[in-house]
């Protein structure tokens, strides 16, 4: 008699299990670029809102969840679909000047994205280990460094898991304090009703809002789709990418979105009136007075994750705009220090570190229009994309979308150059 090898005797089963394996292979990239929607620039912009404004905000952030799943799935999309970054794709359309200038903003942008970043780091080591803010800075361009050691190649999946697993850190730091102190439902659920409290809870949530899109992120989920096979792993069928990349996009964002929520909540529940909340180590000490030094601790270890994760992938993403535009493959080590050196002068010089993260914040606004517009027009481009080209209906939405980031970002950028913001 004939024997029969269970997988055999359940082709469905086999098939199912096979499917599962593939989806959880194309799992991750998402999970890396979500890193930069919870970097210490979200954190001290969440908490202020939450301190000033209760739950009254609590709308804005679920809405910039929903815009940022559908920015990240369309930059995923495009580096599936052609095999290529937008850096690449724009480095292949532009003049030798064009390419050049679009590079120098591009570089800008991520040394204001590092600024935050090593800024933050450096404050949660000095709040856990009274390091001052140059050290600390220091010791995050290091540590960062080495976690760049693993990016491309058979170590990227490594580097993915490094940085998901700095990610779930970053998750238990910052919600730990509300399962101490849970808000109340029914306020939280007030807050997803899209109101306003005066002039200045509109200025908040153009600030919130008109930050909720990295360029740096848009810029590098095109690539990490396509580095995540880089180990010499076979690449499933476009259609399986795509689908796949809907799911990681969705659970990673999903926990990006929960953590910044939280930190909202945190402050509204706990922080709401207080005074000294405007910056990071502010906030810290308010945690420690309302919920204690435990979860203060566990708040500046979120903290710190956050700096870490963020500023390895920020410098990541530099290297693919280098290597797009310019043609150049730069060693890692070198793209650190472009970014980390200007972090270090303002951490060394600046009496007020919490002002700088302002004003990187101000820049960023400035790139954001060169990564989505750009983004808009490539997943709508039928000669490039083919049978995947965005409909009409969902090109209209992507339109609407970008016009309301970049009209808040100009908005945003105008109240602070005129001292209204």
């Amino acid at each position: 008699m004939a024997v029969v090898h269970p997988r055999d005797a359940h082709p469905r089963a086999a098939g199912r299990k096979g499917r599962n394996h593939a989806l959880a292979s194309i799992l991750g990239p998402a999970f890396v670029a979500a890193v930069a929607y919870v970097d210490p620039g979200n954190v001290a912009a969440n908490i202020t809102s939450g301190a000033r404004y209760g739950f009254l905000l609590v709308w804005v952030l679920v809405l910039a969840n929903a815009m940022s799943v559908l920015i990240q799935y369309q930059s995923a999309k495009l580096g599936i679909v052609t095999g290529k970054s937008l850096p690449q794709l724009l480095g292949e359309r532009m003049g030798d000047a064009g390419r050049f200038m679009f590079f120098m903003q591009a570089e800008v942008i991520a040394i204001a994205t590092d600024l935050a970043e090593v800024i933050g780091g450096a404050i949660a080591l000095n709040l856990l280990f009274g390091l001052p803010l140059f050290v600390g800075g220091l010791i995050i361009g290091a540590v960062s460094t080495v976690l760049l050691m693993f990016e491309g190649g058979k170590t990227q999946r490594t580097f993915e898991k490094i940085v998901i697993a700095l990610l779930l850190v970053i998750t238990f730091g910052f919600i730990a304090g509300l399962v101490i102190a849970p808000p109340n439902p029914g306020e939280v659920l007030g807050g997803l009703i899209p109101h306003f409290s005066g002039t200045d809870s509109v200025l908040m949530a153009s600030s919130m809002l008109g930050a909720t899109v990295m360029p740096h992120a848009i810029y590098l989920h095109s690539t990490l789709v396509n580095d995540h096979y880089a180990g010499g792993e076979q690449r499933p069928s476009i259609r399986q990418l795509l689908r796949g990349s809907k799911i990681d996009v969705v659970w990673a964002l999903l926990l990006a979105g929960t953590v910044n929520l939280s930190l909202l909540l945190l402050a509204a529940n706990s922080l709401y009136g207080m005074q000294g909340t405007d910056s990071i180590e502010g906030a810290q000490h308010a945690i420690v007075t309302v919920l204690g030094p435990t979860i203060g601790t566990i708040f500046s270890i979120g903290l710190l994750a956050s700096s870490l994760s963020s500023t390895s992938v920020g410098t990541y993403a530099g290297s693919e705009i280098m290597r797009g535009l310019l043609h150049i493959k730069a060693p890692m080590w070198a793209c650190r220090i472009v970014t980390l050196v200007p972090a270090l002068i303002v951490l060394y010089f600046a009496s007020n570190p919490t002002m700088a993260l302002v004003i990187g914040q101000v820049i960023l606004s400035i790139g954001i229009p060169f990564a989505i517009i750009p983004l808009m027009r490539y997943t709508h481009d039928r000669t490039l994309m083919g049978e995947y080209a965005d409909g009409m209906v969902k090109h209209v939405i992507f339109i609407a979308v970008a016009a309301l980031i970049i009209a808040l970002n100009v908005l945003l950028i105008y109240l602070t150059l005129t001292g209204q913001a």
